[in-house]
């Protein structure tokens, strides 16, 4: 039985870790779909152009080290604004969601153009400032030294990119169950997230 669990929303809102959450809770596989714009994002900045290099993005390019650096974040915006790239990334992703028994996915654009018929679509949401604060602390815990103030600036315009391309912009999808995590904890938001998959799903899992 296939059973799709899409989650997206702004960067550094709390998806990609309610959804590892999720997917262990349920026993299913997860895919932080926006590792592949990251990882077309730094071959680009070694060289290649945006189209080739999604072409030939391959599994093993997708291991997080090295893909959450300022640099790499900017231009994994840069190229997901791209028609040719969101469209050589698609199959992947579909691909990946397609599995039997399911699978949970979190991105931007997951339950609104990637899987469109999820059994369930979750969108979380945090305010700006909260959102650059948890960035600037990963980054910092990371060894990358940046201020605040530029964090929260590259926040802002990730999110004017993300919410007004014309490819698959960051939108929640009508059917979305909203989550705002600006004030919840990681155990408050999970156990939110499993009653509304559960809601939506307690005849399938």
């Amino acid at each position: 039985m296939q059973f799709t669990i899409a989650i997206d929303g702004p960067a550094a809102a709390g998806k990609g870790t309610l959804a590892a959450q999720l997917a262990a809770y349920f026993s299913l596989p997860h895919l932080d779909t926006g590792l592949l714009y990251r990882a077309v994002g730094r071959m680009v900045l070694e060289g290649q152009t945006p189209e080739t290099a999604a072409q030939r993005l391959q599994p093993n390019d997708l291991n997080p080290s090295g893909l959450y650096t300022p640099a790499v974040t900017q231009q994994a915006s840069r190229v997901a604004e791209l028609a040719p790239v969101r469209a050589a990334l698609v199959d992947f992703q579909r691909d990946f969601a397609s599995q039997t028994g399911g699978a949970v996915l979190d991105g931007r654009d997951i339950g609104t153009v990637i899987c469109p018929q999820a059994a369930v679509k979750l969108f979380v949401t945090a305010r700006p400032e909260v959102r650059a604060e948890r960035r600037h602390r990963e980054l910092i815990s990371g060894g990358t030294k940046i201020s605040y103030a530029q964090v929260l600036q590259d926040v802002y315009e990730r999110d004017y990119r993300d919410q007004n391309r014309v490819e698959a912009p960051l939108i929640a999808a009508p059917d979305a169950t909203m989550l705002d995590t600006s004030d919840l904890s990681i155990e408050a938001v999970l156990e939110r997230a499993i009653i509304a998959v559960k809601q939506f799903s307690s005849d399938r899992l």
